[in-house]
């Protein structure tokens, strides 16, 4: 996998789940849920969805993509990657 690609696969927005403008009140609470579901086991949180296909959530990657999303330059960069293409839409940003 490409740099290019294995930075809009890890985007923070997708290891969430969220859409690219969630106020960060919902960041908080979306990764703490996350955090509460990985520590429990539950299948539903150990995946999620990019534009390249599934990937797998760890409570590492959860607590990463809640970090950069906290930095006000680091969030933008995560928006301009995740833009235009929401969980479920088919890969090439339509959606």
């Amino acid at each position: 996998m490409t740099e290019a690609a294995e930075r809009l696969a890890e985007n923070p927005f997708f290891v969430l789940g969220l859409a690219p403008d969630a106020p960060p009140r919902e960041v908080e609470r979306e990764a703490q849920k996350l955090l509460g579901m990985l520590e429990l086991g539950l299948a539903d949180a150990t995946t999620y969805a990019t534009p390249l296909g599934p990937r797998t959530r760890t409570a590492e990657s959860v607590r990463a993509a809640a970090a950069v999303l906290r930095d006000p330059r680091r969030r933008l960069v995560a928006e301009l990657w995740a833009a235009g293409w929401k969980p479920g839409a088919p890969a090439g940003g339509a959606g």
